[in-house]
């Protein structure tokens, strides 16, 4: 955690110091790890910095900085220290890495083919993106590397509930598992609602609901590397799809949303969740899943244009 020794303090912090430590003057005094300001320090620095050099943080993903002019465009993604950079001037390129290097000493691993578990491959037909190590990992951690592949990664006539089964004694272990699957869904819509469903329990899961939870591994053993393709031949078109159910919820009788957006043919925004409140009909369920995307849809319209397409 180095990167936040690079955050400047600008409020007074009392601490003890450790044995032998020497004291520096207030000016030199730097964000630590462990501080609450150190994050918030580090990216305010981060993001100042950017700014200097011509960059605007766009207003719809505050972590985006872009350096758009005439037949020039820079796009640069941040995730605490780690940093995506795109565009399509090398010579611009070159000169915002050599200047975060002077300032932070960064380290640049090339053209990118792994970040935070997700893999990324390239080739002329378009980019693959999947988490096939990640997927590999959970079935070793979970002994079921050697496991038979199920077809499904959820049994569609059951009906999951707080009650009905024996509870499940180690609460721990199933939030872990169930918070590994929730990172796996960046790149596997195909087990979003089944993960969904399960992830309502995590006070009180029962032997039921483990047992479906290592269904989904099952299914991820049958296709590990299956993933996302974002092909460069598409058509820069949004289109959405959305769905509900009525009270199936057995325990609050909410209603389900599920929607997916794509641009072109590639799928590049999708959800399933519980809705907030208790719809009254089927009719007023189907109102607030097209609610739902339809606000994803005008985000996603922002964010585009931010990268300069235009529909």
């Amino acid at each position: 955690m180095s990167f936040f020794l690079h955050g400047d303090l600008k409020e007074d912090v009392y601490m003890v110091a450790p044995p032998g430590f020497t004291s520096i003057p207030q000016e030199k005094l730097m964000a630590l790890y462990g501080l609450k300001q150190a994050c918030r320090e580090w990216f305010a620095k981060l993001s100042s910095f950017l700014l200097s050099m011509g960059y605007t943080q766009s207003m719809n993903d505050h972590s985006l900085f872009i350096n758009y002019s005439e037949g020039s465009f820079t796009a640069l993604l941040v995730y605490v220290d780690d940093i995506i950079l795109a565009g399509n001037d090398k010579e611009e390129i070159a000169r915002i890495k050599q200047a975060l290097n002077q300032i932070f000493k960064i380290k640049d691993f090339g053209n990118l083919r792994y970040f935070l578990g997700l893999e990324v491959a390239r080739s002329k037909t378009g980019i693959m993106v999947n988490q096939r190590k990640y997927a590999l990992e959970l079935l070793t951690n979970a002994s079921l590397l050697a496991c038979k592949p199920a077809p499904t990664p959820i049994d569609n006539h059951e009906k999951f509930s707080s009650t009905g089964s024996v509870p499940f004694t180690d609460i721990q272990a199933y939030r872990i598992l169930i918070g590994r699957l929730m990172y796996l869904t960046n790149t596997r819509p195909d087990i979003t609602f089944s993960v969904q469903q399960l992830s309502q329990f995590l006070a009180k899961p029962t032997i039921g609901h483990y047992n479906a939870a290592i269904r989904i591994l099952r299914y991820i053993k049958w296709a590990p590397s299956l993933g996302l393709f974002f092909s460069s031949t598409t058509s820069v078109h949004l289109k959405a799809f959305c769905d509900s159910d009525w009270g199936t919820c057995n325990d609050s009788r909410q209603s389900m949303t599920g929607f997916s957006v794509y641009l072109g043919n590639s799928l590049i925004s999708w959800k399933s969740k519980k809705q907030g409140t208790i719809s009254k009909s089927y009719c007023e369920a189907e109102y607030r899943a097209m609610t739902a995307v339809t606000c994803e849809i005008q985000w996603l319209t922002y964010l585009l244009q931010d990268f300069k397409v235009l529909f």
